[in-house]
């Protein structure tokens, strides 16, 4: 059994598959999957799992470049927009880029998979781009 906190098989295998520079996005429930890009649907209920629960989870395992918000979610500023500013502090999330989420959705057309939660405040999604641990 893995000692690490993912336990989500489709997970694990994505992001052990992962390049430098590729990308995964981390969607609330309402974030349209483009034809083409893998979808690992983790959305139970309304908020079941969470965004930020599950992003936790992705960096205990990802090595993160950088990552891109949709500018909106700086007006909206759902709950999870300061737990996204600690983790960026502490370096967690590498160099921020916004979009507008038009932009964003476009963007998300490039990605090696979305992966859907359960969110359901706005703007609670982020790509992440993966960096290399040497």
């Amino acid at each position: 059994m893995k000692k690490t906190p993912l336990l989500n098989v489709a997970l694990s295998r994505l992001i052990a598959s992962l390049g430098h520079g590729d990308m995964v996005v981390i969607g609330d429930a309402g974030l349209p999957v483009p034809p083409g890009v893998e979808l690992i649907d983790l959305a139970l209920t309304h908020g079941i799992p969470d965004f930020i629960s599950t992003l936790k989870v992705v960096l205990s395992e990802m090595q993160v470049e950088s990552h891109v918000l949709a500018r909106e979610i700086l007006d909206k500023q759902p709950s999870s927009l300061a737990t996204l500013d600690e983790l960026n502090a502490e370096g967690s999330l590498g160099q921020r880029e916004l979009l507008g989420h038009d932009q964003f959705k476009v963007l998300s057309r490039q990605a090696r998979a979305i992966v859907r939660t359960g969110e359901c405040q706005p703007y609670c999604n982020i790509v992440l781009v993966a960096g290399v641990t040497f």
